[in-house]
């Protein structure tokens, strides 16, 4: 007869101390950031025609550097606004530079950041979003402070890829 009531007891103190517990404010995480990272606010998306500026930007640098590119302008959700494939651009790359601007657009961050994340350890942001691309490449469009879009480059190494997106961003200043 003793152990129904000690088992009844037990049950009882944790039922009624629950409350308690769940009442209790969390500690704070260590070096908690007082903002969001990557807070840009949204802005309206890009028209075709800024798109197709800014594309032509970074075509005339691939062309003068004689590096064949493809060069994707998505909107403010990632979606495509203005595309081209330079001749002799590798085919592998069109839907590369597609995913980069999508990453940056979406994660309102260079695609670079995703690289250097998965870099130092486990690759928890691939699990987040299938279609991210983890490497240089990818730029968020920014004007007056806000998201308006972003541009992804892809067909060199990484370096040449974002010096060929810089130069579609500059387009827009």
């Amino acid at each position: 007869m003793r152990l129904p009531t000690v088992i009844a007891a037990s049950v009882a103190l944790a039922l009624f101390s629950l409350p308690a517990v769940a009442q209790q404010p969390s500690p704070a995480a260590p070096n908690l950031p007082d903002k969001i990272p990557f807070g840009v606010p949204y802005g309206a998306p890009i028209g075709l025609e800024q798109a197709r500026k800014i594309v032509a930007a970074s075509q005339a640098e691939g062309e003068k550097r004689g590096w064949p590119m493809n060069i994707a302008v998505v909107d403010t959700h990632g979606d495509l606004v203005h595309f081209a494939r330079m001749d002799g651009a590798q085919l592998s790359s069109v839907d590369i530079s597609q995913r980069k601007a999508r990453t940056a657009a979406r994660w309102r961050r260079e695609s670079r950041v995703f690289f250097e994340a998965y870099s130092k350890g486990p690759p928890i942001y691939g699990t987040l979003d299938p279609g991210l691309a983890a490497s240089s490449g990818g730029i968020p469009l920014i004007v007056e402070g806000k998201l308006i879009g972003a541009i992804g480059c892809s067909g060199g190494t990484s370096d040449q890829d974002v010096v060929i997106c810089q130069a579609g961003v500059d387009a827009l200043k």
